[in-house]
């Protein structure tokens, strides 16, 4: 078990103290070694990450076979699991090769939704499982169970292998501007300091440019190597330097830039407005799979010992979506997994990943918050089907919600609460229940609906 995982539950309670506690606390936790706070896994996954690079097919596609077949057994122990792989006629036990795969069931959220706690292993207790909940990038909510002392030390292993590729070394001095709240007061402060990562968190939530004098100040003084920033932030904080004819009195090393589609004209400005490379990846809460640039192309590539991609039909534009099945998360595997997410394949490669466009709430300030921000992992949608944002005007937003069997009205309150914690006082915001959100006329879910002027 790691100490990182044990001491998750009290991360808003950190995030909440006094900064001369949080910097205290900060440096003597980061002073504890590596093993200690991440675990055996972190180190395992390190390793992993460093050699996979350099097998041949055959070594990649022998250690699919046996994740895939270790992740169908825990999941066969699961009463849904159990249920729908008898129905196909498979026995993950006889799993001898990927083309396999293709005979078991799809995966959705909505079955996540109704049937997550039949979806996990029974031989792994409570204390064993860390429960997780996102609003998700289509507006559907799902709640799920991760690993303790496997899921995050891999995942955190693996984006620093990812982020190497740019330069980045574990302990690097990085500036983040990702949705972390400092303030839910549209004038209150933009930043605190993470002692326990040597991390500067800004918020994303006041990024204006009558603040940027604050933003150009915080990041010139702390002298980050790296912006770890949604793509958003990002270009935001670019155009407004550019507008304002501020500058930053520093050499980055790199731009990382993840949770939110990245256009190649996008990245190119980027890199030639900050003169430092971007590493742009495509992952998830869940966990299931992840990609991310290479080494000296930037097209995006999956980490075959992360988890197993497919990839469904084309639709009418040419986008397969991306479908996933997780390794090492026994507590409750994910099989064949239907993200929602859609990838452009060009000439046999992942060139885009589609559909994950910057949508923003507009503030009565004028301030724009990124629903990627909103989308941060509480329990605020928990139990429900679909959330949807509705705005019409500057500061006024609706939060159309569909209702699931486990919802109760009691969590309207905190949800409302949540929602104005990050949206900040400058927002009047309603809840309203729905029968059904709005879709596409593909029959997908919107995140946001607005009638603003852009």
């Amino acid at each position: 078990m790691s100490l990182e995982d044990t001491l998750y539950p009290l991360l808003k309670l950190y995030e909440a103290a006094p900064q001369p506690v949080k910097s205290l606390a900060g440096r003597a936790y980061r002073a504890l070694p590596s093993s200690l706070r991440y675990g055996p896994a972190y180190t395992r996954f390190q390793s992993e990450a460093r050699e996979v690079e350099t097998w041949d097919a055959e070594t990649t596609r022998r250690y699919q076979i046996a994740a895939l077949r270790e992740s169908l057994m825990a999941a066969a122990k699961a009463p849904f699991y159990a249920k729908q792989f008898a129905a196909c006629g498979v026995d993950p036990a006889k799993f001898e090769s990927l083309e396999q795969l293709a005979d078991y069931p799809m995966l959705t959220k909505q079955d996540m939704i109704l049937h997550r706690e039949q979806m996990v292993n029974p031989e792994f207790d409570a204390k064993q499982r860390l429960y997780i909940t996102t609003g998700g990038s289509s507006g559907v909510p799902v709640g799920f169970y991760l690993h303790k002392g496997v899921s995050r030390p891999k995942e955190l292993a693996y984006l620093e292998a990812q982020w190497a590729r740019r330069g980045y070394r574990v302990g690097d001095r990085v500036a983040v501007i990702r949705g972390g709240v400092t303030s839910s007061k549209a004038g209150g402060s933009i930043s605190y300091f993470d002692a326990t990562r040597n991390w500067l968190i800004l918020s994303s939530y006041h990024l204006t440019l009558e603040r940027l004098p604050e933003y150009v100040a915080e990041l010139n003084r702390f002298r980050p190597q790296h912006l770890h920033v949604y793509p958003s932030a990002a270009l935001m904080l670019a155009r407004s330097l550019e507008q304002s004819g501020l500058k930053l009195d520093l050499k980055l090393s790199s731009l990382l830039c993840g949770s939110e589609k990245l256009t190649a004209e996008s990245q190119q400005y980027l890199e030639q407005f900050f003169g430092a490379r971007v590493m742009h990846w495509y992952g998830h809460s869940e966990r299931v799979v992840l990609a991310a640039q290479g080494r000296t192309s930037n097209d995006l590539q999956f980490w075959p010992t992360y988890g197993f991609v497919e990839f469904g039909d084309a639709d009418a534009a040419g986008n397969r979506e991306i479908i996933g099945t997780s390794f090492h998360n026994h507590v409750m595997p994910l099989i064949r997994y239907r993200t929602g997410d859609y990838a452009r394949i060009t000439d046999g490669v992942v060139s885009e990943i589609v559909g994950r466009d910057y949508e923003f709430l507009v503030s009565a300030t004028g301030r724009r918050i990124s629903l990627t921000a909103i989308n941060m992992h509480d329990s605020i949608f928990d139990g429900l089907l679909a959330v949807q944002f509705f705005q019409e005007h500057p500061g006024v937003v609706e939060c159309r919600f569909q209702t699931g069997p486990q919802w109760q009205t009691s969590q309207e309150q905190e949800m409302q609460s949540g929602l104005l914690k990050k949206l900040g006082d400058d927002f009047t915001l309603s809840l309203q229940q729905v029968p059904e959100v709005e879709k596409t006329s593909a029959g997908k879910h919107k995140w946001l609906v607005t009638r603003l002027k852009s």
